[in-house]
Order: C-alpha cells, then structure tokens, then sequence
C-alpha cells in the first residue's frame, strides 16, 4: 500500500520541523500509539549551513532520511541534498542547486530546471526537516507572510493561537500557525516565537513534540490545535454547505441499482433529507427548488469500505461523491470526533461507520496492541459496548487466537475481518471464523506465502510484485479457495488500486492509478505521486506488471464466482475510490454491477440498506448528479455535478478549488 492521505500530509508537515537558533542541534521525538516512533536531528553547523536526520517507523514500514543543506548570506537555499529510503523500500535521492539564478533539482521522483531573477525556496519531495526550517523562518519574516516555491506554487502562512508550555523548567512560548500551498489543505503546526517547530498532532495517527517536552504538553496543544482545524474547516462548511427543503431533479437518467437498470427520463424528488418519489412527470411542490437533469445521471452516494479518517478527508470525500466510509482502523478519539463533526454536518463529511481494530503486540504490531488472547476479548466487548459494527485484526495475531476472536465476536453480533495473520493461509482463517478479508494480495498470500513465510514484513507486498502474475488462477486449488469464498459468502475489500500504485510507481512518473487526474491536483500533490515505491529493477517491471494484471484477473473470478466485494481505498480519499471502480469495469465486471457494488453491497453489509445504498422512496437522499453516464463509461464517475447528503447539497466545482483541485465537469444550477 502506498502512502494513505493522512501519511502524505504527515509527511509534508514533518518537514516543518525546526533548529533552535539558540542552539546547535534539535531533536524532536515522534510517537505513535505503541510508543516512541522516531527522532529527528537538526544541527546548525558553524557556517550557518544544515545538516538533519529523520527516522520514523509505524506498521513495519521505516522511513530514513539523511539531508545536508546551504544557504546564502539571505537565508536561500542554495544547495539541497537527501538521501535515504522510503517506506516501502525505494531508495530516496534527491539533489537541488541555485547558481546564478538558475535553479536544478533532481531525484527519484522529478527533474527540472528553471531560471528567475525571484526569490524562490525549493520545497523537496524528500527531506529531514532541513529545508523546512528555512522556509519557515522565510514566512515568518515576509511581510507578506508568502513565499513563492520552486519548482513552483506560494507557501503562505497564518498565526491562530499563541500560548505558554512548561515542563519543569523548560517554557516557551508557542503559537499555532496554518501552513497552506504544500498540500490539499493547510497544516497546522505548533512554532515557537523565534520560529521554530514545536509539536504537531497528525490526526492521532503520529505525534510530534520537541525533545524536552512531554506527551501532557502535547495533549494540551492538541485540543487547541483540533479546535483550530475544527474552525477553519467550520468555516468552509458554513459557506459552501448549502441547505434545502424540497428538490426535484427533473428528467435524469436514475440508475437503480437493485434491479441493475436505468430509468431513463425520470424525475426524483426529495424533501427534508429524504427521497418522497421517483418517477416521470413529477409536478414541483410549491417553493421546491428545480434542476433539469436531462443529459445527466443520478446515482447513490458512493462507499468507501477502507478509510482511515482524517478530518480533512471529508472534502475530498464529498467532493467525489463519497457520502458514506466505514473506517476501518483508528484511534477512538480521532473518529469519534471525526464521526460526530461529519454525522451532525457541522463539517462537511461523509457519514462514517466504525471497525474497531487491534493487533497482538509484537515488533511488527500495528495500532492498538493486546498481550493475551484474554485481552482481545475484552478489547472486542469494548469496541461493542462502544458502538462499533465490526472488528478488524492485524498481521501479528497469533493464528491460535482466530477462532476464538471470531466466536466471541460473533457472540457480541460482530464480523470479523482483516488482514491474514502471519504463518497462517487465508483458507485456514475462514475456515477459523473470518467474515471478510482486507486486500487482495491477502488472497495471493494464500498460495504465495503459506504457513512458512512472515507476512508481517514486506514479503507481503514483494511476493504480491513478484509472484502473483505467475500464479494460475484456473487452476483447481484457486479455483477450490475462490469457491470456498462463494459459498461462505466472505466478503473481500480488495483495494486494488492502491496495490497497483504500490507495485506499478516508476522513477519520474506519475502513478499510473492518478495519471488520467494529474493535471487537476495540486503540484504539490503530483510531485508526492511521481516515483517508485518499491525499489523493483528494471528486469523486474514486467513482473510486477504482469501481476498488477492479474489483481484485476481476480477480481474478475470473485465476481464471476458470486464472491461478495466492496470497494475501499487506504489511500487518497474520493480519488482512490473512483479509480477502484473504474478498475472493476477495466476487469470486466459490468458497470451497473460496479455501481452496485459501490453502493447497495456495502450499505447491505453494515446494516444500512433499509436507509441507504439506492435511489428508493423513503431511502436517506445521499445521491449524485452525475454530468455523464457511468452506467455506461466508469470514467465519468468522476464528473460529480451534485452531491446530496441528507439535507444539504454539495457543489463539488465549489469544493474542489478549496482544495486546490481543478473541478472536473461544469457546474450546475437550479431554474430560476
């Protein structure tokens, strides 16, 4: 998998990290939920230049980076130089230079070249904080508070709360700033009044704190910084939610995706939330606002089945359609606040619908971790006495602990899912209670892998590249264990297109799964998108191809088998989604069949279809207005001209500019 959102913009705001004038060297501790997850170390050296290191490591995944830096007599960055390797195993190598106002970069992601006469401050791709500790000190001293960017875009920057910290007879003084122009959305970081980093909470998944400092000081940072992202986000959703009584969409295109067929010149009308009659030649109430969907396609509110929520997720979700995500692992406080925001629509967001999820503490542990089989029994009777539909388990489960999981999950009304435990086959874990598995390499696994080979490490994704499209999926013990699936009905949540971003991303090349979109996002985000995540050889490319094709060859035999899907992502929100769709239609998998699969199959598996999932009276009216006919090319699921949730309507070419998007159909508008 690569990098989700959330991790991209963790990224991007670990490279804020600053040197202490007052001091030679830095050291800022991160943390994740097991415990201390990494250092970095920033030394000013005696000629003012910069050395720094960064380690952090979370889900057997490592990331280290090694940077030296030069500036000139302004403060400039002159020379940039990073190498190290990234989390799933690509080397990081990266150069930039300004000469005589030329300026060069190259890496393993881009090139380029550009002269200017400008002030400019490279932003790199990859970095230990270095380069971040200068821009930052540039922000803070432009009158302005902007900075223009090489290879290009504005950094700017804005002051929101300033306060005072102690721990023992250490205080600063700190305020909370929002860094806007490297990312979908501003991040927001804690400096203190000479400007340099402080602490940062990543949305529960990473915190950062100055060394020095304790995890009580970053609690009491984080409530501040939380309520300042509420705010701005507030802010967004005050203007740009807009609210209804009645509606009619008049003449659309209604796919109805319990019968797999499509109402041609039909009318919906909706009415304080919820769908009132679907049907030709509806006469608009008194006061009902009217929109003439001729041409268009109305449809149900997109799922994702695999998020994993940040509260900036809920733009890029509704913005794409996606009106409902299960998360399906994350911190209890994060998405319980995530899923009160969005729910109550105090923020934009889609509904959510919560997984718990924990793992056997091990070094390869992901997340919340337990110790003994007695344990995750209690952890499963808390996540049901908190409200959560189901239970998630992770790699380092020990294989003796499945069943009994499964039974006492089951006992508390609750499925049980995820990734396969190590030295344990996918076929073994159904057979012990399993009720969905996460990713499609978990499937591969069980030929690949077997009982012998730890899948807690990166074997899992390297024997996915390596082997999968060698694997003859007609033969009779695939097809035995794809029929096993069938007549379990175990549902699977593939995620293909985040595996073919892992095994398919080349050196200066965007990800092919982003490619068709790239001219729409943010520089900032293509540049994340570009490069290799694995360090697969040129001799090996064809290979990883070849079993790139051949996730899509078994999410064909899933659905021919009758085997339950569900799209999920774990990775880029709203984006991801729509190229898993289009993924599922490139298989062969009939596109009213795709569109059923993103909406009633996943509203049917977590209880929801009496009230969502379809374009039916009496249904909640999450729905799109589509300008173009996915029931036909699953391309055009991405030309969202509507979206209801509930009682409000969405307007996605409002939406996307926030978020530095280039819309991608024209906008609507109701009759006057």
């Amino acid at each position: 998998m690569k990098l989700s959102s959330m991790l991209i913009c963790s990224l991007m705001l670990l490279r804020c990290a600053v040197l202490n004038a007052a001091e030679h060297k830095v050291v800022n501790k991160l943390y994740s939920e097991k415990g201390e997850a990494g250092e970095q170390v920033i030394t000013r050296q005696e000629d003012g230049n910069y050395s720094a290191s960064l380690k952090m490591s979370w889900n057997n995944r490592v990331v280290t980076v090694n940077e030296t830096l030069q500036v000139d007599a302004k403060g400039v960055p002159i020379a940039f130089s990073a190498s190290g390797t990234s989390a799933f195993g690509a080397p990081i190598a990266e150069q930039f230079s300004l000469v005589d106002g030329v300026a060069r970069w190259s890496g393993n992601k881009d090139e380029g070249m550009l002269q200017t006469g400008e002030q400019r401050f490279y932003v790199p791709t990859d970095e230990a904080g270095a380069a971040s500790h200068v821009l930052m000190k540039a922000l803070m001293a432009s009158p302005t508070r902007s900075v223009d960017l090489f290879p290009g875009g504005t950094a700017r920057l804005d002051a929101l709360k300033t306060v005072t910290v102690s721990n023992g007879s250490n205080s600063k003084e700190v305020t909370l700033y929002a860094i806007s122009g490297l990312a979908f959305n501003p991040s927001f970081g804690w400096f203190d009044k000479d400007g340099h980093y402080f602490a940062q909470d990543f949305s529960g998944f990473m915190r950062v704190i100055r060394d020095g400092f304790s995890l009580d000081n970053f609690a009491e940072l984080t409530k501040i910084q939380k309520q300042a992202e509420n705010d701005y986000l507030a802010d967004i959703a005050k203007h740009l939610s807009h609210s209804y009584s009645t509606v009619l969409l008049q003449g659309g295109s209604v796919v109805d995706v319990l019968e797999r067929k499509v109402l041609r010149n039909t009318d919906v009308l909706l009415q304080d939330g919820k769908i009132m009659a679907v049907a030709s030649g509806l006469t608009a109430p008194a006061g009902a606002k009217v929109l003439d969907a001729r041409g268009k396609t109305i449809i149900p509110g997109l799922w994702d089945m695999h998020g994993h929520l940040s509260k900036n997720d809920g733009l890029l979700n509704i913005a794409a359609g996606v009106t409902s995500v299960r998360d399906i692992g994350n911190s209890h406080d994060n998405i319980m606040e995530i899923a009160g925001l969005f729910n109550s629509d105090q923020l934009i967001g889609n509904r959510v619908y919560r997984a718990g999820f924990f793992d056997k503490q091990s070094e390869y542990s992901a997340g919340l971790s337990v110790n003994s089989l007695q344990e995750a029994h209690e952890k499963i009777d808390w996540f049901a006495d908190n409200g959560y539909l189901q239970i998630k388990i992770y790699s380092s489960i020990d294989p003796t602990w499945v069943k009994p999981i499964a039974e006492h999950a089951h006992r508390r009304g609750m499925r049980l899912s995820g990734h396969v435990p190590a030295f344990m086959t996918a076929r073994q874990a159904v057979e012990q209670g399993f009720d969905e598995i996460q990713h499609v390499n978990m499937l591969f696994l069980n030929f690949l892998a077997g009982t012998e080979v730890d899948t807690r490490t990166q074997l899992r994704f390297s024997l996915l590249g390596e082997k999968a499209g060698s694997l003859d999926l007609a033969s009779k013990p695939v097809t035995d264990f794809i029929k096993l699936l069938a007549d379990k009905q175990i549902v699977v949540d593939p995620t293909v297109a985040t595996f073919r971003s892992l095994l398919l991303g080349q050196n200066k090349k965007v990800d092919p799964e982003f490619a068709a979109i790239a001219d729409h996002l943010p520089p900032g985000v293509v540049r994340q998108l570009k490069g290799a995540s694995m360090d697969v050889t040129p001799e090996l490319q064809p290979v990883y191809q070849k079993s790139a094709d051949a996730m899509l060859k078994m999410v064909k035999k899933l659905y021919d088998a009758g085997v339950p899907i569900v799209p999920g992502t774990d990775h880029i929100a709203g984006f991801t989604l729509h190229r898993e769709l289009e993924l599922y239609a490139l298989a062969g998998i009939p596109p009213l069949d795709v569109l059923r699969i993103a909406s009633y199959e996943p509203a049917r598996l977590v209880g929801a279809a009496y009230h969502s999932g379809s374009v039916d009276v009496g249904k909640d009216a999450d729905l799109l207005l589509i300008n173009g006919d996915p029931s036909t090319n699953m391309a055009d699921i991405r030309k969202v001209a509507m979206v209801f949730k509930g009682k409000h309507y969405y307007k996605p070419d409002e939406l996307y500019p926030v978020l530095g998007v280039t819309p991608f159909t024209s906008p609507v508008a109701f009759k006057p």
